[in-house]
């Protein structure tokens, strides 16, 4: 029985890890604890009576549970590995009396203590195995927090780049380019900068999918808003007597196809048209599509 709680607590701690590496390094569209936690706080923040408001606290506030979950998933996890074992693997400062430290609650301080790196050494493992095990959390809590500096690092400049395109989609839209002013070398010029943008911010919905549900809370700035501004582009330049402005288009137009196929296959799941994915798009984040404000 013993070994049957120490092999649980085994499990939650490669859990945690699994978790991580899905999260960070390795991105799937299968769930994982943080897909989950974004997705039940997104839908609950949708349903609230002031949405914007609430939408816009659903993204940090997930990260925030999805940090605390793993950080106390893993110290459950290291507690019960050392909870049987206690107190004859143990070693005990002077004046502790082992029999009276051999709880839950002593396995639990135990696991805080390493996963912590504090080291405190009143209580310590004394088995071979559980020597080389106690240090591993230590680097298990070092990862947790490495993980924690990643997640944030790479988020947050994935939505200034989202946020940057939403704003530079606005200002075309705000200023109506009529065909004849597109098309021109400086037209093909705009039109390559967005397919690239837009490629950027497709990558960064793969590598950090966690974004999607972090709310922008201005119009101009929000590309669920602002895209079918670069569709209507594409669509208006694609007519274009200069050829270098029409392939620059046809680039454009197939950046946003596969934008519209990522955003619909990892969170909508509409199976449409492009256009008709963006209108969903903008729908899931509380917008109305359109090209300006």
């Amino acid at each position: 029985m013993n070994w049957l709680i120490t092999f649980a607590g085994a499990a939650l701690v490669l859990l945690v890890l699994r978790d991580v590496f899905h999260t960070l390094w390795h991105p799937t569209r299968h769930g994982g604890l943080s897909r989950l936690v974004m997705t039940a706080l997104w839908r609950l923040a949708s349903s609230l009576p002031l949405r914007r408001r609430a939408s816009g606290l659903a993204g940090p506030l997930a990260m925030v549970i999805v940090v605390a979950a793993w950080a106390l998933t893993a110290v459950l996890g290291w507690t019960l590995i050392y909870w049987p074992h206690m107190p004859q693997a143990f070693t005990y400062a002077t004046g502790l009396k082992p029999a009276d430290h051999a709880g839950f609650a002593d396995a639990l301080y135990v696991s805080l203590v390493h996963i912590s790196t504090l080291g405190l050494g009143d209580i310590a493992p004394a088995e071979g195995w559980l020597r080389i095990l106690a240090p591993m959390e230590a680097l298990v809590g070092f990862a947790l927090l490495s993980a924690t500096v990643a997640w944030t690092l790479g988020i947050y400049p994935a939505l200034a780049r989202r946020r940057a395109l939403a704003l530079r989609l606005s200002h075309l839209a705000r200023t109506h380019p009529t065909t004849e002013q597109i098309d021109a070398d400086a037209g093909a010029a705009i039109l390559d900068g967005l397919a690239g943008a837009v490629a950027v911010v497709s990558v960064d919905f793969q590598q950090y999918a966690e974004s999607y549900y972090f709310h922008d809370g201005d119009d101009r700035t929000s590309l669920a808003r602002q895209i079918t501004c670069a569709m209507n582009l594409a669509d208006q330049a694609a007519a274009a007597r200069h050829p270098d402005v029409r392939l620059s288009a046809a680039v454009l137009r197939a950046a946003l196809d596969d934008l519209a196929a990522i955003l619909d296959e990892r969170f909508l799941r509409t199976r449409g048209s492009a256009r008709e994915v963006f209108e969903a798009f903008a729908h899931d984040h509380g917008r109305h599509t359109g090209g300006g404000t």
